[in-house]
């Protein structure tokens, strides 16, 4: 089986240094490629140099991780996906347990375990042991809930999860296109929760293979700042518009509303202002926005989780 595996880059000559080689080491027979958001830094040339069957994929400006996505795995050739991040570090035989599950079951996402690159006996805080998502539209994973990371001692077996983290997922090219891949409009954050959400709505299920394992840096591309604030407030809210059913939209969204407004009033009392507008930023971008969402839901397909 061959695995188009996909790594979008933006200023990351840095991480490319330290963990593309990596990829390319223990990947054999695998095609790899670089989706790179117009860095102005030395990305390309590195690649160049170091990694000359490496495949680059130029994109003429930041796209961010959605459409960056969107538009460079249109050039990829294989028919599997793994889509992973640039601070990501692979294992040996990383992917022989993703291939056999693939094979038995091609119209799955799968995610591997993903363990904290700098702390390697713990869950790394996106994604870890396998996504859910709570009634209010809070994501949550086997392995760690709020800010609170658990030791990894092999207690989460394969089982089917909700979503899975795009620091590193597989699924097949069909399903990605059948789903109209990403949704742009994220930039960045969340996008893949949304994607599994709409993959679930289609019937698609989603799986954790715990004996392929990954380590994760962690917020080295989208730093944990007022604009990680602000994507992560407004596309929480993107993301349940398009996908709760109607009968629970309305209700759901106004306790998001009054909980929001809780979490701001925490961010002013440990003087995080920034952080506190953009809470506020983030609904009105939202309401800005609601009619376009409205339009993209499908009813005919929204399930019940």
């Amino acid at each position: 089986m061959k695995i188009g595996i996909v790594v979008i880059n933006w200023n990351g000559l840095e991480l490319l240094k330290k963990y593309l080689k990596k990829i390319v080491d223990n990947s054999p027979d695998q095609n790899i490629y670089v989706i790179d958001n117009n860095s102005k830094d030395e990305s390309l040339k590195y690649i160049n140099e170091n990694h000359n069957n490496v495949r680059i994929i130029s994109l003429n400006k930041n796209y961010g991780f959605a459409e960056g996505y969107n538009i460079g795995i249109q050039e990829v050739n294989e028919d599997y996906l793994c889509i992973i991040n640039n601070d990501v570090e692979v294992t040996k035989d990383w992917l022989e347990p993703i291939k056999e599950r693939l094979n038995n079951y091609p119209d799955s996402i799968i995610q591997p375990k993903i363990l904290d690159l700098n702390n390697a006996n713990y869950f790394e805080y996106a994604g870890a042991a396998g996504g859910f998502i709570d009634k209010y539209g809070y994501p949550y994973c086997r392995g760690r809930i709020f800010e609170t990371i658990e030791k990894d001692k092999n207690q989460y077996k394969d089982e089917e999860i909700f979503w899975s983290s795009g620091a590193c997922m597989f699924l097949s090219k069909k399903i990605f296109n059948e789903l109209g891949g990403f949704d742009k409009s994220f930039f960045a954050h969340m996008e893949e929760i949304d994607f599994c959400w709409r993959a679930f709505n289609h019937g698609y299920k989603t799986h954790l293979v715990s004996s392929s394992k990954i380590y994760h840096l962690g917020a080295a591309t989208i730093k944990k700042d007022s604009k990680k604030t602000f994507l992560n407030y407004r596309n929480s809210l993107l993301m349940l518009t398009k996908n709760l059913p109607l009968k629970s939209l309305l209700s759901t969204l106004l306790i998001r509303l009054l909980m929001d407004i809780l979490s701001s009033l925490r961010f002013i009392f440990s003087g995080k202002i920034y952080h506190f507008m953009s809470i506020y930023r983030a609904h009105f971008h939202y309401y800005l926005m609601l009619r376009s969402l409205l339009s993209k839901r499908n009813n005919s397909k929204i399930r019940s989780n």
